[in-house]
């Protein structure tokens, strides 16, 4: 997430404007047990007064599990502040890296069944493929699902996530750009989307099925999550799907102007789900498998996804850090063991996490998260302190917001004026914005086009478009293809151009 600001101001959007829906109780403890309790009660108030200080966050949906009981399922202010739809425990919120434990798991299935191998070289059940041979046959399952392969490739991961420019053959015919990091050798912890993709486009050219599919058949299915899917375009057909959202200048939340297609929801970030789907993947963590009385998964294998298989030691917020499984993230809350993952992009947040030893778990969803995401990690605290019994629950809290509070008015701060200094600066390409119009394509990267519209420099790169501003040095443009996420562009004359150290030649000067 990007470190922004703007001064602090005290209004909702439109569609948040009246304050009353938020405090209606079909908004808030929808889908929870018919007898509510006192911990579920406390929770949804902190949760209603929190987006009404907060502010800039539309929508917000949770799921509170206790052993085999969903004690709260619960949605809050709206899916898209243009239409005011309201979210409640059927919305669909994009879950982005938690969807990470999915495809694990479902690989893990496969394994349990002898259809592949976990801890055996990848080449021992993929068959002949473009990964170079080396690499197939010193690398597993096991390291591409926790981190560790010491793996890299630019394009599958940029082509499946961000630009939507691929298929089957294509990302096949990538995987012959995997190289050994020169940074971080086999064995070492380092996170990226890498593993995920590669893992699942070796599998589809193994076993012909697309990951959704894979992971419906495999996962979704048999849990009955009925309405968490990783095609975008069903969870809609379906019902409301929240929309990602974005800062503008004064802080306001509007549509952000990337969303999630099908063609970009992939395997180390691609399903959407509502509160009501996620407490049933909370119970089956908690429980090895089981679900309302009845085995789902054999006995062990969820649990056996939970143990670290790769080493690290860091921090994220509150959390300390120290392994990773196969999709999950291993560490603590406090002195509490925390199996979790997070997940974000381009104005969507989502924190899934469980406490193994007190049978507790909680997964909260936003459409927000560059001005205020930390609010799910504090839902999501807030909950696990409640039913703790935290003697200062009220006052630490009141402290936790203000402080959020006070990040989110730097956040608006420096977005404006970041913004406000861009626009100061001069234009820095020597010839007309017509003369650098067209296709410029890298064999592995794709295409980056560019056009002029309204007399300013348009690219689009797949599913990301952006206006170019000014770069800061010669012959060069400055592009937010990522929301808040600036790139350089740099032209070299007007047959070629460098995005991001790759280097695309013209092939049509078509606008």
């Amino acid at each position: 997430m990007t470190d922004l600001a703007h001064p602090s101001r005290r209004h909702i959007v439109g569609a948040l404007a009246a304050l009353a829906p938020f405090g209606a109780p079909a908004a808030g403890i929808a889908g929870s047990p018919a007898k509510t309790t006192a911990e579920a009660r406390d929770i949804d108030a902190f949760i209603r007064a929190a987006m009404v200080r907060v502010e800039t966050v539309p929508g917000l949906s949770l799921a509170v599990v206790r052993g085999q009981e969903a004690v709260l399922v619960a949605g809050h202010g709206v899916a898209d502040v243009r239409t005011g739809a309201r979210v409640d425990a059927d919305t669909g919120f994009y879950i982005a890296s938690a969807t990470k434990a999915f495809t694990a798991l479902a690989l893990a299935r496969l394994a349990g069944r002898g259809e592949l191998g976990l801890d055996t070289p990848v080449a021992a059940w993929a068959g002949a493929s473009p990964l170079p041979a080396d690499l197939a046959g010193s690398i597993t399952l096991t390291d591409l699902l926790s981190h560790r392969s010491g793996l890299e490739n630019a394009p599958i991961p940029y082509r499946a996530a961000y630009t939507g420019q691929h298929d089957p053959a294509l990302m096949r015919a990538l995987l012959a750009r995997t190289v050994r990091s020169q940074t971080t050798p086999h064995g070492t912890f380092l996170y990226t989307n890498t593993g995920y993709n590669l893992a699942t486009t070796l599998t589809e050219g193994r076993f012909g099925l697309d990951w959704r599919a894979l992971v419906r058949r495999e996962v979704l299915a048999p849990a009955g999550m009925r309405r968490t899917t990783g095609w975008i375009s069903k969870a809609r057909r379906q019902g409301v799907v929240a929309t990602s959202h974005v800062p503008t200048d004064d802080g306001r939340p509007t549509p952000s102007p990337l969303q999630k297609v099908d063609a970009t929801m992939q395997s180390a970030g691609g399903l959407v789900s509502t509160a009501r789907d996620m407490a049933r993947w909370l119970k089956l963590q908690l429980n090895d498998g089981r679900l309302d009385g009845r085995r789902v998964f054999p006995a062990g294998l969820v649990a056996s996804t939970h143990r670290a298989v790769a080493t690290q030691q860091t921090v994220f917020g509150p959390y300390a850090r120290d392994g990773y499984g196969l999709g999950w993230q291993v560490g603590h809350y406090g002195d509490e063991v925390l199996i979790h993952h997070f997940g974000n992009f381009a104005g969507a947040r989502a924190h899934v996490s469980f406490m193994p030893a007190r049978g507790l778990g909680v997964a909260v969803m936003a459409n927000e998260d560059l001005m205020a995401g930390e609010l799910v990690d504090l839902v999501a605290n807030h909950a696990y302190d409640r039913f703790a019994g935290r003697p200062d629950l009220t006052a630490h809290y009141d402290a936790e917001l203000t402080a959020l509070v006070a990040r989110r008015d730097k956040r608006q701060a420096g977005l404006a004026k970041s913004r406000a200094d861009r626009a100061a600066r001069p234009w820095s390409l020597a010839r007309p914005t017509g003369d650098y119009v067209g296709t410029y394509e890298n064999p592995d990267m794709g295409r980056v086009e560019i056009a002029e519209v309204d007399g300013r420099m348009a690219v689009r790169a797949g599913v990301m478009s952006a206006t170019a501003e000014a770069g800061s040095a010669p012959e060069s443009v400055r592009v937010e293809l990522v929301p808040l996420q600036g790139q350089i562009l740099r032209f070299d004359g007007v047959e070629r151009l460098v995005l991001d150290g790759q280097t695309y030649g013209r092939v049509s000067k078509s606008g």
